[in-house]
């Protein structure tokens, strides 16, 4: 019998990742707070919940997938939440990027009502939530990863069992750290050959087949150049996971001296109104910086 399966946040990731769990075979209620992405998947065969604790009542694996702690915390231990719907046995899995200590006092509250829970941030953007190939990290009891494991191949292409509850969003928030990076590295990149009489784009094409090789030059310039800044990932969630790396650093005395940096690039793209905009777009700020305006195809 197919485990039912909830899902609640229907944003830019969890919309695409919870079609491809109904496209999967797996019976799905969904919860969102606004209507819109919920009527469209019930349009495709899913069910509509009215609230986290209707979508627990309907389902052996309920997922979360929101923009902060607070949000995942009220979702799933607040009035109407999944843990008043909740019963022994059932996983509860977050998609969202959260702090760890969140997480893990998530899983503790959980636990006393016999649910495991597993935290699951993914990463890929919206591209890989769209096509499946999302990298799944987690953490979490091994044992309920491992029943879950059916639900993560409709999800992602990679998927890593980190350790314990906590461990998965650790192995976020460093995942943020090298994202933060390659963005305003191409950012610097692409206007530094410009600003010198060479075509990024040939730029781009010379290095990318060699140590310089990544997923942000294999999939962002060429939206670049065609002139989309639009999300992807949104800016304002780029700065938060910043927000949780650099409060995880403090809480085990650990100096970040570059995050620290490109969250404040960051944190001008709010300032300057691109909070909306990709995480990519970071060049604005660089363009602002230099009045070098890369140039679209």
């Amino acid at each position: 019998m197919q485990m039912r399966v909830g899902y609640i946040g229907l944003g830019l990731m969890g919309k695409p990742i919870a079609r491809n769990l109904m496209e999967a075979g797996f019976p799905l209620t969904v919860h969102n707070r606004s209507r819109g992405p919920v009527e469209e998947l019930v349009a495709e065969g899913a069910t509509a919940a009215d609230s986290p604790r209707e979508v627990a009542e309907e389902s052996d694996v309920v997922f979360t997938n929101l923009p902060d702690s607070p949000d995942v915390e009220q979702v799933a231990l607040g009035p109407e939440g999944i843990i008043e719907g909740c019963r022994p046995g059932m996983i509860f899995i977050d998609n969202s990027t959260i702090k760890p200590e969140t997480a893990r006092a998530i899983a503790a509250a959980l636990a006393e009502k016999d649910v495991a829970a597993l935290d699951a941030p993914v990463s890929g953007g919206d591209v890989g939530a769209q096509a499946g190939t999302l990298a799944i990290m987690v953490g979490g009891p091994r044992e309920a990863f491992e029943r879950a494991m059916p639900l993560f191949h409709a999800m992602g292409k990679t998927i890593t069992y980190v350790g314990e509850s906590g461990a998965g969003q650790v192995a976020k928030a460093c995942n943020q750290i090298m994202v933060a990076a390659q963005m305003v590295a191409m950012a610097e990149l692409l206007l530094l050959a410009q600003r010198s009489g060479v075509d990024p784009r040939r730029v781009v094409d010379a290095i990318r087949g060699g140590a310089a090789q990544c997923w942000t030059l294999d999939v962002k310039p060429q939206r670049l150049f065609a002139g989309e800044r639009g999300p992807g990932f949104k800016a304002y969630m780029m700065h938060k996971d910043l927000g949780i790396v650099l409060d995880t650093a403090r809480a085990y005395g650990m100096p970040l001296p570059s995050t620290a940096v490109h969250t404040q690039l960051f944190e001008a793209m709010l300032q300057m109104d691109m909070r909306d905009l990709d995480n990519s777009a970071v060049i604005g700020v660089y363009e602002a910086l230099t009045r070098e305006k890369l140039q679209q195809a």
